[in-house]
């Protein structure tokens, strides 16, 4: 699958979820695409990724 531009491998079966959570994303933070369309977070935990996929994850940061 590609995130964010890049080739990255999926290590196995897991939800989008799983994937923000085991690499360090704050799923209250996040917004995210999937191959082209937006993906609502009420359907992380229930969606599952696949070895094609292309996503663009952003991440929202405060501060001033």
């Amino acid at each position: 699958m590609i995130v964010n531009g890049v080739e990255k491998p999926l290590p196995r079966p897991m939800t989008v979820q799983e994937y923000l959570e085991e690499n360090g994303y704050q799923i209250a933070r996040v917004a995210m695409e999937r191959n082209g369309s937006i993906l609502p977070k009420a359907s992380f935990a229930e969606t599952m990724l696949e070895d094609g996929d292309t996503l663009e994850i952003v991440s929202f940061v405060g501060g001033g």
